[in-house]
């Protein structure tokens, strides 16, 4: 097994054991997009675990906050200030590892989500921050401020109204160190997305002005890498990645509304 498949799998199954311990929460999404958020982290994301705050870090935004035991995995294998009994205490009173994320309670987490859509909104805010701060400070060869915003949205987060707003305002204002990554899996918590969901996602971003790239193998992290590779070239537009997973991967539920958000 390869180092990259054993920390994806370590992530995976904190998760799971999170919400199993917790007879609550949400393993589908970690089991089905474990392998994005990782890549993001271990390939891309620029951050100091021991300084959290640190101005010119990255951001990673969980728009989906319902996986929010995905991303305390994934805090803690990289370091931050996370042990397993944070992890055990997942969505007890009190704990560093609440049902949904909090900004303020956990090192780590960039932005308090969980109304679907929020995050998007957030991320949108962050790189908006990002261009303002660097045209103010930034001096030729002096890059004080130049940090890229990652969001990871699900399908419910772009059903949302907001999703639509936001995307608009990155599009007309060019954000291109903003790069939004879809994890495409076409399950809601209702069953199917064709349910109450039949528009072309990948083209309403097009029509924002993003760029939009899909992936139909979802689980190859050299087109995943790639196509993030690609997306940080941009230089008058923000990204849109499409990436074709399935809900609670690799269980017997995978592809079942009822891996959705129950143990």
């Amino acid at each position: 097994m390869s180092r990259d498949q054993l920390l994806i799998n370590t992530i995976r199954f904190l998760s799971v054991d999170q919400v199993e311990r917790a007879k609550s929460g949400h393993p589908g999404m970690p089991l089905g997009a474990s392998h994005i958020a990782y890549l993001v982290f271990d390939r891309f994301l620029r951050f100091n675990p021991k300084n959290p705050k640190w101005i010119n870090r990255d951001r990673f935004v969980l728009s989906a906050g319902h996986a929010s035991a995905m991303l305390y995995s994934l805090l803690f294998v990289m370091g931050y200030d996370l042990d397993l009994e944070d992890l055990k205490n997942f969505r007890q009173l009190g704990s560093k590892t609440p049902g949904h994320p909090e900004s303020f309670l956990t090192p780590g987490v960039e932005a308090t989500t969980g109304p679907l859509g929020q995050g998007i909104g957030n991320a949108v805010g962050m790189a908006l921050a990002e261009k303002y701060l660097s045209s103010y400070f930034n001096r030729e060869s002096f890059p004080i401020i130049d940090h890229y915003t990652f969001a990871l949205v699900s399908d419910g987060d772009l059903m949302e109204g907001i999703s639509c707003e936001v995307a608009q305002l990155a599009g007309h204002w060019r954000l291109n160190k903003l790069i939004v990554i879809w994890d495409n899996n076409k399950v809601s918590i209702d069953g199917p997305t064709s349910l109450a969901w039949s528009e072309d996602v990948c083209e309403r971003f097009s029509a924002f002005g993003w760029y939009v790239q899909h992936i139909e193998d979802g689980y190859n992290l050299e087109e995943i890498e790639g196509a993030i590779r690609r997306a940080m070239e941009q230089k008058d537009r923000p990204s849109f990645i499409s990436v074709r997973t399935h809900l609670g991967y690799g269980s017997p539920k995978q592809d079942d509304a009822s891996v959705h958000g129950a143990p």
